[in-house]
């Protein structure tokens, strides 16, 4: 039976266009977290990616978050997930993508929405130290990288449901939207090609000859970097073929684990073409969009008192799967 949310999303007084949405939740989503637990996991290839966690009982659920792009484990919707797992009793991770952290991962490369690897390392090692449930969920970008996990992964994925909140289905056509005309667009943008470069500007005093250095400074849009820096940074021949090998969308039919896919119609950086339209040949998908939401906003209640209902419904999800597998 398809997942039903526990209540219809409304958004707040005031803010019900897709890009107050966006920005409010952006700017206002708390951000304090349960008591957490760095951890350095050691990857194959010699870098690391930073964890941050608490444990639950024994036997009990443990929610995997991976973060959006430039995110980290303090972003808002992070945190908001950290806090419902802790109010559960659960147990819960954040993964800090290559970079994210807050220090420099070690490697020329860094992470992309199409990089697996190192996600499923760390599920598979709290797969195997767990007893419990193990549930992922995942934010933009993030929500890419663990649909593409759990795609590749199948029948044999660590992972026993997921949920992907805002995910770009279509990489190419998500960063013509951003790249397209208007204040907003223009807004969203820049600020993630300020912190790109910037990260990029110290790739390149490190690793020198990595990637061309003028064709990222001339970069104005997102397929631009993407051509300049993350595709010859992690062996694709362009952004284009980056794009083609890493969307989700196209994918979806592989999907063995039960997965929601919760999105809005007015995202503004995810055109509604792009989001899927019948996942009926899929029983394990569950697809909820939203008519208004935004962009990883979902800012119910009002203004003054907010309530995140995306994050509410990715834990009623994740509940309703751990009592269903509870014996009776």
């Amino acid at each position: 039976m398809s997942f039903l949310p526990t209540e219809p999303f409304a958004p707040a007084r005031g803010l019900a266009s897709p890009h107050a949405q966006t920005i409010y939740a952006s700017l206002v989503r708390p951000t304090h977290a349960p008591p957490l637990k760095r951890e350095r996991w050691e990857l194959p290839d010699g870098d690391f990616v930073d964890l941050d966690s608490f444990d639950g009982a024994p036997g009990d659920p443990h929610v995997v978050t991976l973060h959006g792009l430039e995110g980290s484990s303090r972003a808002g919707y992070v945190t908001a997930i950290l806090r419902g797992a802790a109010e559960l009793g659960w147990g819960a991770t954040a993964i800090n993508f290559r970079s994210c952290s807050g220090e420099p991962n070690r490697l020329a490369r860094s992470y992309h929405s199409g990089d697996i690897a190192d996600a499923l390392s760390v599920m598979t090692h709290l797969r195997e130290r767990l007893t419990g449930p193990l549930y992922a969920v995942g934010f933009s970008l993030g929500a890419n990288v663990l649909l593409r996990l759990v795609e590749e992964t199948g029948d044999v994925s660590p992972v026993d449901a997921a949920a992907a909140v805002s995910a770009p289905y279509d990489l190419g056509a998500c960063a013509d939207a951003l790249d397209g005309p208007g204040p907003f667009q223009r807004l969203y943008r820049e600020r993630f090609l300020r912190t790109l470069k910037h990260k990029a500007r110290e790739k390149l005093r490190r690793f020198p000859g990595a990637f061309d250095g003028s064709a990222m400074e001339r970069a104005r849009s997102i397929r631009g970097f993407d051509d300049a820096v993350t595709a010859p940074l992690h062996g694709f021949r362009d952004a284009a073929h980056y794009y083609a090998e890493s969307s989700s969308g196209p994918r979806l039919h592989a999907i063995r684990r039960p997965t929601l896919l919760l999105s809005a119609k007015d995202d503004p950086m995810i055109p509604d073409s792009t989001h899927p339209r019948d996942v009926s040949a899929n029983p394990h998908l569950h697809l909820v969009v939203t008519k208004q939401g935004g962009h990883v906003g979902f800012v119910a209640g009002s203004a003054f008192s907010p309530s995140f209902w995306g994050e509410a419904q990715v834990l009623a999800f994740f509940s309703a799967r751990n009592a269903k597998a509870r014996p009776v």
